[in-house]
């Protein structure tokens, strides 16, 4: 089928289809060995052009994504990867195409790197089992065990996990260079320097031995040996950009060879003639050591580009909606277009169809108008949809909709609220600005200027109008970061506004009730809370009345209630238009003693996701999470009865109440729903819409959003100063070239990382349906051993085999699974695949005792495995300390910087580590989150006072919360973001020392912002974080530590951790 697919394209050749002359993006060049062919990735599949340029050949014409391709010795195969069953794996190809044959049967990322030098086995990466021996922390991810594969196929063997990247032998077989890494850090960002920046390493085979080649504080990477296996090419960003340079192992004499500027040169390959090649702003360029480099001038001809326009069902996937007026209809955005359904039955009206992002929906008083955000230009503007036709009063069925801007400028405005009486739009301007836009003299009021909010994600900002459009009432940070009121403000008079509020807890969700006569808005005060500052929190509704006469009806019991309202509607009969009148008049708010109109309304703190109220405020209606899901409940506020009303088994999510009372909406993973209040029953909203979308133009859009989130929002307004209007055109000139979110992803990666800063890069998760699911059996293997089945080195604790009825030991066989003899033909992976939680028979074999016998197994997911496998490093960690210090030194890992961790800490330091001397803090491969202040506090403990009850004295004191004997904390290169805080912080209130290695500079806070493509996310830093010592932010400012202690990958792989050991040499010497 390949040779017929390969034949028809030369015959399209022929038959004169035009070339693209000039294809851009193209990666992962790979020279051959007889340096004639490179072989190069474009839009997801492989492409052959000859060294001199001309007509680029497919390899590959794939629906998935095939890359990185790599030569054979003698020229005949390439191995590339590929991630045709979820994952990628290794695929090997007849060079002069053919037929690919899956290599590896792994579920997780497999890359290929090299063939070994006689050309039988494929060199790849891959993040599976460790060493059992080895004692750093294991992430798999992270640090990809490097394993051969034979390129017929057959098992793989595990050459060394010290965690290579871009591993390449030497001409004899003998020896490997590779990239390190040793964080977390995005792989494309450009021109840092710091502890986490990788370096060139030499691995001996025979001698088992690590030597570094390069040290330069930047990027080292994507080594290969020279012919003569004498010098070593690799990139650096030494001099500036990313560029080739040759260090010779024997003098350490080092030659630049190329001077690119602006854009680094990436992903290079060399020949057994000695002629590299790479590529170099989308473009692939070969050099001759000595000469200067020669542009591969490619032609594509044919439409390989596929259909970026394809048709998508719209039925779930929204991601906000807003009811109609009347109750009849809901908007809703999905992948960013607005649409309208009927609330009763499933028609559908399409309201938007543009690539931009459209949202935060806002209907107005008639139901004919709907108003929305769209960021269509250079700015995020307001636009409004309305119905042309009198005779049609829906949108879901209205035939012509006319759409105008309405607020427009080249600032960003969005998040509009038209006001009841529709004549006046609040709005956000430049997303912290809060102003009102008057409809008929289309002029605009500032209601909250500018340094008095600050929005972290855009929507994150709380306002809502009063019945008579005369208030609005708004969160207000007033100018102190994390602090959040409810502020009313008279929009007519304007001025500062009164903080309705003023709590030390945080308030949000305000909204008035009872036709204004009330605010409503939820707080933490009454919750409960995390150990730590962040973290989830339970919340409350709570109420504050502007008169004294709402309050004291408020506050009647149901029998005093019922008595009242009878007689009212005894004497009211019709309404009459006197009280027609008061209901239209002005609100009025009585703000003295407004302390003492306050009320709990919730009886009992909820995990709450968004909350209403009925019209007259007898109910109120929540959604909330019990049990490990989000259901809808009705609470009544007079009999303080808190029931059921719908289960909706979701995440969280949002409701809104009809004006009557009688539907409550609900917004909940993607699907909208509608609940009978008075009966509870659910009717799920149908949706009978579908859509065009063109992934081509979404991910323009996605691009040109990302530059301009960053302008915005980036925490330095100076963008470090890189010319980002420069980089702007330089990446969108790819774009073209791009039909595929893999090779998209590392576009906004490349263009993000020019910025030089912590937290950005694009993330893409792709979502493949019954993709390979590797299970676990909880083992350590010898996976080097070269002899049939599968010796077992380590029984994991905790896992499926550690249990009191199996046999299974360290250096007991498996032979089969589920019948299959394990021989070394046959990747075992492929015999666990998708079987967690499933039985499954193993037979098993003692070499000692020569007994055979077979057990029954569930195996375990990768996940699960994972945990297992920190719990048994921990373990390990404390084992070692408590050895090396004769029981008298405490040890504690942090894992993240949440509550969570620090419930861990609390419970172990003060637990099980009550009595020890000292303790050591291992903060090594934290990841981050925001617990410095919380982490750095428990262990500033100072001793002030003692307890002696009876006469005896207790041992410990005050404070009994904190530790208050000697600490250290153990650091490293992997320390990301608030992990980079704390030692900081632990540092700066002078608690102790740090060891380990130095900790990059990371301290920011950051938004990851899902985009209209949800496999789409992208970091901005967004906070700048500064030490009150340093007059610039912690970001880029490595933190190096009292003692420095590496971790050879002869020791940390064998069982010794050298920093571990210099922790407790150090609290000896303090505790002696």
């Amino acid at each position: 089928m390949r040779r017929v697919l390969v034949l028809l394209f030369i015959v399209s050749i022929q038959l004169g289809v035009s070339a693209q002359n000039n294809p851009l993006w193209l990666r992962y060049p790979a020279i051959s060995p007889d340096g004639k062919e490179i072989v190069f990735g474009y839009k997801g599949d492989l492409f052959k052009v000859a060294v001199e340029g001309g007509k680029a050949l497919p390899l590959t014409l794939h629906n998935a994504h095939d890359m990185m391709p790599v030569w054979s010795p003698d020229g005949k195969s390439i191995a590339f990867a590929s991630d045709r069953f979820g994952n990628f794996d290794v695929f090997i190809i007849p060079s002069e195409g053919g037929e690919a044959k899956r290599l590896t049967y792994h579920s997780g990322n497999d890359f290929p790197w090299d063939f070994t030098p006689d050309g039988k086995e494929v060199v790849f990466s891959s993040p599976r089992n460790d060493l059992n021996t080895s004692v750093r922390f294991p992430n798999k991810g992270l640090f990809g065990k490097l394993y051969s594969v034979p390129a017929e196929g057959g098992r793989s063997f595990l050459i060394s996990s010290a965690g290579m990247q871009h591993a390449s032998f030497d001409p004899k077989g003998n020896r490997l260079v590779f990239q390190d890494r040793k964080g977390y850090e995005d792989e494309w960002r450009k021109r840092h320097t710091s502890s986490v920046t990788r370096d060139i390493w030499m691995y001996d085979i025979n001698e088992n031995s690590y030597q570094q080649i390069s040290d330069f504080e930047g990027e080292d990477r994507e080594p290969v040996f020279s012919n003569d296996g004498t010098s070593v090419y690799y990139l650096s960003e030494k001099n500036g950009a990313q560029n080739v340079f040759k260090k010779s192992l024997g003098t350490n004499e080092e030659v630049q060879l190329t001077a690119f500027k602006d854009h680094p040169v990436r992903h290079l390959s060399i020949s057994k003639n000695g002629i590299l090649a790479f590529s170099w702003n989308g473009e692939v360029y070969s050099l001759r050591d000595g000469g200067q480099p020669s542009k591969v001038e490619v032609e594509i001809f044919g439409d390989f580009s596929g259909n970026d326009q394809k048709i998508v069902s719209v039925s779930s996937g929204a991601t906000e909606m807003a009811l109609s007026p009347n109750g009849k209809e809901v908007a809703f955005v999905f992948r960013g277009e607005v649409f309208v359904t009927s609330a009763d039955n499933s028609q559908t009206k399409r309201i938007t169809n543009t690539p931009a992002q459209e949202r935060m929906l806002s209907w107005d008083k008639d139901g004919r108008t709907l108003y929305y955000s769209s960021e269509r230009g250079e700015s995020w503007d307001i636009y409004k949809a309305s119905i042309v036709r009198e005779e049609e009063p829906y949108f879901f069925a209205a035939t012509i909709i006319k759409e105008e801007a309405v607020i427009a400028s080249d600032k960003d405005e969005f998040q509009p609220l038209v006001s009841p009486d529709g004549k006046k739009i609040a709005y956000l301007e430049e997303r912290n600005i809060l102003k009102v836009y008057d409809l008929e003299s289309r002029s605009s009021k500032t209601i909250i200027p500018a340094g008095e909010n600050f929005s972290y994600r855009d929507g994150d900002q709380d306002f809502t109008w009063s019945p008579d459009s005369k208030w609005l009432v708004a969160k207000n940070s007033l100018g102190l970061y994390g602090a959040s009121h409810m502020v009313l403000y008279d929009v007519n008079e304007g001025g500062e506004g009164v903080n309705l509020t003023n709590s030390g807890f945080s308030d949000g969700q305000g909204r008035f009730a009872m036709n204004g006569k009330a605010l409503v808005w939820a707080n933490d005060r009454d919750g409960k809370k995390p150990l730590a500052l962040q973290g989830a929190r339970e919340l409350d509704v709570y109420a504050l009345f502007f008169d004294q006469a709402a309050y004291d009806r408020f506050r009647l019991s149901k029998d005093d209630f019922d008595l009242i309202k009878g007689k009212e509607k005894k004497d009211k009969g019709d309404k009459s238009s006197d009280e027609k009148k008061k209901n239209d008049e002005p609100l009025k708010f009585d703000l003295e003693g407004l302390e003492n109109r306050k009320l709990r309304l919730t009886t009992g703190s909820l995990n709450l996701s968004s909350f209403d109220m009925s019209p007259d405020g007898d109910k109120l209606y929540l959604m909330a999470n019990f049990e490990n899901r989000y259901d809808v409940w009705a609470f009544d506020t007079r009999t303080k009865e808190l029931k059921s009303l719908a289960k909706t088994n979701s995440g969280p999510g949002r409701i809104e109440l009809d004006k009557e009372g009688k539907n409550l909406f609900v917004l909940a993973n993607g699907r909208l729903s509608k609940i009978d209040t008075g009966s509870g029953k659910v009717s799920n909203i149908g949706i009978n819409e579908e859509m065009v979308l063109d992934a081509s133009a979404e991910r323009d859009y996605i691009f040109n959003h990302a530059w301009r989130q960053v302008k915005k929002k980036f925490y330095d307004p100076d963008l470090h100063g890189v010319d980002w209007e420069m980089y702007r055109d330089a990446y969108a000139k790819f774009l073209p070239h791009i039909n595929n979110n893999y090779d998209f992803q590392e576009l906004l990666s490349e263009i993000l990382g020019e910025l030089n800063g912590s937290h950005t890069g694009g993330r893409y998760s792709p979502r493949p349906e019954n993709g390979d699911q590797t299970a676990s059996l909880g083992l350590f293997y010898d996976e080097s051993s070269k002899e049939s089945g599968l010796r077992i080195t380590e029984v994991i604790t905790g896992g499926p085999l550690d249990k009191a009825d199996s046999k299974v030991k360290a250096g007991h066989v498996i032979e089969k699974i589920d019948g299959a003899v394990l021989d070394l033909d046959m990747d075992w992976n492929k015999t666990l695949n998708r079987k967690a939680g499933k039985n499954i028979l193993l037979s098993l074999y003692d070499p000692k005792s020569g007994e055979r016998w077979e057990e029954s197994v569930k195996p375990i997911a990768l996940g699960t495995e994972n945990q297992l496998l920190y719990k048994r490093w921990v373990t390990t960690m404390r084992d070692m300390v408590d050895s090396l210090s004769e029981g008298r030194i405490g040890y504690v890992h942090v894992q993240g910087m949440n509550d969570n961790s620090f419930r861990t800490v609390y419970d172990e330091v003060l637990g099980k580590n009550a009595d020890k001397e000292a303790l050591i803090v291992d903060t090594r491969f934290n990841g981050g989150g925001w617990l410095h202040e919380d982490l750095s506090n428990f262990l500033d403990g100072k001793p002030y006072a003692t307890f002696r009850p009876y006469g005896f004295v207790a041992r410990g004191g005050e404070p009994r919360d904190k530790w208050s004997r000697p600490s250290v904390v153990l650091m490293s290169e992997s320390n990301y973001s608030d992990a980079h805080a704390f030692p900081y912080a632990y540092r700066a209130k002078g608690i102790g020392k740090l060891i380990g290695m130095p900790v990059p500079g990371t301290s920011t806070a950051v938004w990851w912002e899902t985009q209209i493509d949800p496999t789409i996310v992208f970091g901005i830093p967004m906070i700048a974080f500064y030490g009150v010592e340093e007059d610039r932010p912690l970001e880029n400012l490595q933190l190096e530590p009292d003692i420095k202690v590496n971790s050879p990958f002869e020791e940390i792989l064998y069982g010794k951790d050298a920093q571990i050991e210099a922790a407790v040499k150090e609290l000896m010497e303090q505790i002696k």
